[in-house]
């Protein structure tokens, strides 16, 4: 019998697969705008700058959720390609054990050791007291963020998608009025932001236990765990290069901050915060698409079905340069729209930059969606050596060079560069990968 994972890979297939994930990608980057506006509205645009310097250790420690969710699900959404739903449970309920134990072990060194934390991050005087404000509540919901990230990618795999998007959307709405509770109603500053987002973000873990708990008629749900090393070494090498690329934006972010206190002090710092927000919309686009069609390539490449598989990889790429199309398009058109919504006045230094990088870095677009999409693309292959390289030095090596170099050469425009920059350069090992390894998966 022919199940929602395992039909032909038509264009409206793949997007109506997808659309779910790319949907609550969509309302995640949005919700993530929505409490930026708050925090510059409610409190001070220079906020954003605290805010900015606690991303890069969030993005850290929200790697291990992505690493271990969309690494597990590729292992297990293969083994369910090959008929093999009892190991899967198993194996399933072995890595969402692992995620909450590494979840609360990175918490409980977070709250013992912030300053030490924050000295790394890049904060000075100047923003050390806010950025503390807003990091240690964020600490204590760590675990049930990690799990929440998990479960997300394993309800992908059960063809719950649906259900991603409307607990993204509770999310959403819960932060957002939060937010407005606990910084307007209650004055409750930065660490009112805090505890808004992180209950937002814990609705997912609420819904995935909950339902890989209740619901036994699927695919997945909890069994008794069995300790394999072996297993859990393969959902990280797998999910690796997620891992790598989460990891490597906050290390960049880490640098880059430093480099942006250098040359502009806090109000570039808070420029940078609206840009990323900015893209983020747009990257969504590319994470929810790759990331949605994840499971399709691993059944049937679990399945051993070449044909599929071939359609998979052409209507993909065909996709991915429509979107990336349109997304420069609609990068520059809502540039003033997207920085005017964080009441940053026109002509103000904050605001000057922001319009400036924003469309700098929209440039980008045209090479970070076929660049993400084979990431995801050798991840789905259960082939996590070379998604992790891909994502290692496109992510990190190229962007760390870009840093090092371009603002020295260009000043405040060239950390705007690095970015795109850094996309141009990963383009030639997606294309060099993509040609080596076909004759090995039968893609193309």
């Amino acid at each position: 019998m022919e199940t929602s994972i395992s039909k032909k890979a038509t264009w409206g297939y793949l997007l109506k697969f997808s659309l779910p994930t790319i949907i609550s990608m969509l309302l995640m980057s949005t919700f993530g705008i929505v409490d930026g506006i708050f925090v510059a509205r409610l409190i001070d645009p220079i906020a954003l700058s605290a805010v900015g310097i606690v991303f890069p250790f969030f993005a850290f420690v929200m790697a291990i959720g992505f690493m271990l969710g969309v690494g597990g699900n590729a292992l297990v959404a293969k083994k369910i390609g090959a008929g093999l739903e009892t190991e899967a449970r198993v194996n399933f309920s072995l890595i969402a054990l692992t995620a909450f134990i590494l979840s609360v072990l990175v918490a409980v060194v977070g709250i013992a050791f912030p300053s030490f934390i924050l000295n790394i991050l890049g904060a000075n005087d100047f923003v050390y007291d806010m950025a503390l404000e807003y990091m240690m509540p964020l600490l204590y919901f760590l675990p049930a963020i990690i799990l929440g990230m998990a479960f997300q990618q394993f309800l992908i795999t059960e063809g719950k998608a649906h259900i991603i998007t409307i607990t993204t959307v509770a999310s959403g709405l819960t932060s957002a009025g939060l937010n407005y509770v606990f910084i307007y109603l209650m004055d409750m500053g930065l660490r009112g932001a805090a505890i808004a987002t992180s209950i937002g973000f814990t609705l997912p873990a609420i819904i995935g236990l909950l339902y890989f708990t209740f619901k036994r008629s699927g695919n997945l749900y909890f069994v008794k765990p069995k300790f394999e090393i072996r297993v859990l070494g393969r959902a990280c090498i797998n999910g690796a290069s997620e891992m790598v690329t989460m990891l490597a934006t906050s290390i960049t972010s880490v640098l880059m901050n430093n480099i942006l206190m250098r040359l502009q002090g806090p109000e570039a710092v808070a420029a940078a915060g609206i840009m990323f927000a900015a893209m983020g919309i747009f990257t969504a686009l590319f994470v929810g698409f790759s990331s949605g069609i994840a499971p399709i390539i691993s059944y049937n490449y679990g399945k051993g079905d070449t044909e599929n598989l071939k359609r998979v990889y052409i209507n993909s790429l065909w996709l991915i340069g429509i979107i990336s199309t349109l997304s420069i398009g609609l990068a520059w058109l809502l540039t003033n729209p997207i920085i005017s919504v964080y009441d940053v006045p026109v002509g103000t230094a904050i605001y000057d930059m922001a319009f400036v990088g924003t469309r700098i870095l929209a440039a980008g677009f045209v090479f970070m969606g076929f660049n993400t999409f084979s990431s995801m693309w050798f991840t789905a292959l259960n082939n996590g050596l070379v998604s992790s390289v891909l994502s290692f030095f496109r992510t990190l090596v190229f962007v760390v060079i870009a840093f090092l170099i371009l603002p020295e050469i260009f000043g405040l425009n060239g950390a705007w560069v690095a970015m795109p920059a850094a996309e141009l350069l990963g383009i030639g090992l997606t294309i060099f990968f993509f040609k080596k390894m076909k004759r090995k998966y039968n893609y193309a």
